[in-house]
């Protein structure tokens, strides 16, 4: 099969790394290519030399026998390239139509005529049978959906070779097959697909060939049907990794959480304890308040009825500094947005719950403390950063969520709630965080565990919590756990 996409000795450097170390790659026609490694890998930087969004130090990209030193968006695009990245592209307050046509001509005449511009929309929306309105407004739409416009806009503009960057990590289990049968569609009709995710099941399942990264450089290419799961993490990571769960000795302290009965934020009614030493999972599916429950807890929503205890005195927390002068910390499940602040250095988004304690009797923070603490915090982590003043925006995910539990550490929180802490991370960043979790476990702290993941929450809780459609739906202690009993409670069986 002839190749579409190759890339010959690509090159690029940024102060103190090297994000592509001469990497040569090639996608043959019409097949879905996955594209994996761990956090820092490389994938981000390749995929963005390929659309022309960075400019390479050096090497060279041939796009259907055409060599190219550089791209620019522009270019990409008129040959045939697009990208779906993470963080979506679309214009919330404009129409899904206007969305899917956005810079392009449409309609004839020099007037938009938005009826034709609907009706060219609802026909690539039917033809991979994805039901949208063309004309609802983007803001109105679902995390799904809204995935769905950013591959329908794609279509429109004849991608030939489409980049999809973690398509799958804020969608359920329906909405990903859903997602599987237009890419099946898509390479029937001769789409060539680049594939990145860190669900290795994903990879299995829907890819023909994947290339493996390791710290900029280029691994392996191999069918996929010729790799194992082991094999394929042991070309990511560089090693053995056997066991993904380790189990711990378990000493559980006094009650260091107690909600009783709490309502807010459109949960209803919920009670349980956590204990020191304990990390407690809670369970559910999409939509059930577990994400909800937990911003009451943290006071980032209000507790309209009920009680929190920590060390069992009861608290008010109505705001999150309340919370961390609690002792309460939380880890949000959008880091980006919400867990740290990208155009700021890791030191200042380590050291920022922390300011009175590194700062003299005249407010005025101590430099030689800060740079210390963040240091240490930096090594225990293994954040991969040349300096403590990298900005946070130039660290690869996995090392963005360290940098977001980093602040939690330094300030020494006794209860610590985990929200999805490894969506969109790597099984060698996944690894260190669940070792992390045990030990902080083990030290008496106690834990919350937020996860859609299923084999993760039932592999590292002690016990769970199973919430449905905002109540308590039951407990499950570690000798009843499965799936099946999960998933009964959930669904409210």
């Amino acid at each position: 099969m002839a190749s579409i996409l190759k890339t010959k000795d690509l090159r690029k450097t940024y102060p103190g790394v090297v994000a592509l170390d001469d990497v040569s790659f090639e996608v043959e026609e019409g097949e879905v290519h996955a594209l994996v490694g761990e956090n820092g890998a490389g994938k981000s930087t390749l995929i963005k030399v390929i659309t022309g969004a960075i400019t390479p130090d050096s090497g060279e990209i041939l796009f259907d026998g055409k060599p190219w030193k550089s791209l620019t968006p522009a270019l990409s695009r008129s040959v045939g390239i697009e990208a779906i990245y993470q963080e979506f592209n679309l214009v919330p307050y404009l129409s899904v139509a206007e969305n899917v046509f956005i810079g392009q001509r449409a309609t004839p005449g020099p007037i938009v005529s938005f009826s034709k511009l609907n009706d060219k929309t609802k026909e690539v929306l039917s033809a991979y049978d994805v039901e949208i309105d063309p004309a609802a407004r983007v803001s109105s739409l679902s995390i799904a959906k809204m995935q769905l416009v950013e591959i329908t806009k794609a279509i429109a503009r004849n991608a030939r070779l489409l980049i999809m960057d973690e398509p799958t990590a804020p969608l359920t289990e329906n909405e990903v097959e859903a997602l599987f049968g237009i890419v099946a569609k898509l390479k029937k009709e001769g789409v060539t697909i680049i594939y990145i995710s860190h669900r290795l099941d994903e990879i299995f399942s829907i890819s023909d060939r994947v290339t493996v990264m390791r710290d900029g450089q280029y691994v392996i290419t191999e069918q996929t049907k010729n790799m194992t799961k082991e094999k394929l993490i042991y070309h990511m990571v560089g090693r053995e990794m056997t066991e993904t769960f380790s189990g711990r000795e378990i000493k559980y302290g006094e009650p260091v959480l107690e909600v009783k009965n709490v309502c807010g934020n459109g949960v209803k009614d919920i009670s349980f304890t956590l204990r020191k030493g304990e990390i407690l999972g809670l369970a559910g599916l999409v939509g059930a308040g577990r994400t909800e429950l937990a911003r009451v807890i943290f006071g980032a929503e209000k507790c309209d009825a009920g009680e929190i205890l920590v060390d069992g005195r009861p608290v008010k927390i109505k705001s999150p500094g309340k919370a961390i002068a609690l002792g309460i910390g939380l880890l949000t499940e959008d880091r980006k947005a919400q867990g740290v602040l990208l155009r700021l250095s890791i030191k200042w988004n380590t050291s920022i719950t922390v300011l009175k304690q590194i700062s003299n009797a005249f407010a005025v923070t101590s430099g030689r403390r800060e740079k210390s603490l963040v240091e240490e915090l930096k090594d225990s982590l293994k954040i991969k950063t040349p300096s403590i003043e990298q900005l946070v925006v130039n660290l690869s995910g996995g090392n963005q969520q360290k940098v977001a539990l980093a602040k939690w550490l330094a300030s020494k929180s006794k209860i610590l709630i985990f929200d999805e802490p490894t969506r969109g991370i790597d099984v060698g960043a996944k690894q260190e965080i669940y070792t992390l979790m045990n030990e902080l476990a083990g030290q008496g702290m106690g834990i919350i565990l937020i996860s859609s993941d299923m084999e993760e929450i039932l592999g590292i809780s002690d016990r769970l919590i199973v919430l449905s459609e905002g109540k308590y739906a039951g407990t499950l202690e570690k000798d009843r756990f499965s799936q099946t009993e999960v998933l009964k409670l959930a669904s409210g069986e």
